[in-house]
């Protein structure tokens, strides 16, 4: 396992940095000067993951969210979604399929930052989809969940990216693509994979690590309530948000892992840890972002 290098400094992040990163916004500004995303996700039997990405992200502040889903749950997506553009792709047994790369790459040319993964499920045409994202996108890519997933054995296409690429995986998807979990030296695994593919990494747990070339952070706040079914569906919708209001790969990460961690410590103090949603921490993000 490689060594973190001692140059580096691991700062914790906190409400002072998000101040300073977020941008200001003009009083003359439209919605296409706030970033416009696209959000690759959703299958059959995972539609929520869609939702709640684009929820975040439209609440997160992007100025045009656009999601793309399986043709087969396009109806159910967009029912449940208003402010979001929802657009229906070709798949295959509910899954998208590699019909809907042309498609996928038109849309990708007037977008600031995209996000492939969530409840995407696994085949291989979804590793196809995330390849040919991987190897045209000109703006940055959040690969999360199963975009991480189809990537197994396959973690060089992240090196030869064409684009910026962050990757956001919890333990298992971490073993996915290093073939090892992490060791108990965290900020060594989350560096070795940073180096490996030379993406920003966001290994998720307890203390939420975030690195990159320039900069390396821990995100101090969260709590247990947070570990359910689409809780890291929201902090991906958060993500990409901030890429595509212009913040770099790492401070996104880094701002969008304190945005989710303090939302969910606010909701767990309103509601308690058992019943915490992860749609509770979508409302509670405006108060975060004032």
């Amino acid at each position: 396992m490689a060594k973190i290098r001692s140059v580096r400094a691991w700062r914790s992040i906190g409400k002072a940095e998000i101040d300073a990163w977020l941008p200001r916004r003009a009083r003359d500004a439209h919605k296409g000067d706030f970033g416009r995303v696209l959000l690759l996700c959703g299958a059959v039997g995972y539609t929520g993951a869609a939702v709640l990405a684009a929820q975040a992200a439209a609440r997160t502040g992007a100025g045009l969210v656009f999601a793309g889903v399986a043709q087969s749950v396009y109806p159910i997506v967009a029912g449940s979604l208003l402010s979001p553009v929802v657009f229906p792709l070709a798949d295959e047994a509910g899954i998208l399929s590699e019909d809907a790369i042309p498609e996928i790459l038109e849309r990708l040319r007037g977008c600031d930052a995209c996000l492939i993964g969530c409840g995407l499920g696994r085949s291989e045409g979804v590793r196809r989809v995330v390849e040919a994202v991987l190897s045209h996108a000109a703006c940055p890519v959040v690969v999360d969940a199963d975009g991480i997933n189809v990537l197994q054995g396959h973690i060089d296409v992240v090196r030869g990216a064409a684009c910026p690429v962050i990757l956001t995986p919890h333990d298992g998807e971490y073993a996915r693509l290093m073939g090892e979990m992490p060791s108990d030296d965290r900020r060594g695994s989350a560096w070795a994979l940073h180096e490996r593919t030379g993406a920003t990494v966001l290994l998720k747990g307890h203390r939420t690590l975030i690195c990159g070339d320039e900069e390396c952070y821990v995100n101090q706040c969260g709590n247990p309530g947070m570990a359910t079914g689409g809780s890291g569906d929201v902090l991906a919708g958060i993500i990409v948000s901030l890429l595509g209001q212009g913040l770099p790969p790492v401070r996104a990460a880094a701002a969008g892992a304190w945005l989710h961690g303090t939302a969910g410590d606010l909701c767990a103090r309103r509601l308690g840890e058992y019943g915490l949603l992860p749609e509770d921490m979508i409302g509670v993000l405006p108060r975060l972002l004032k």
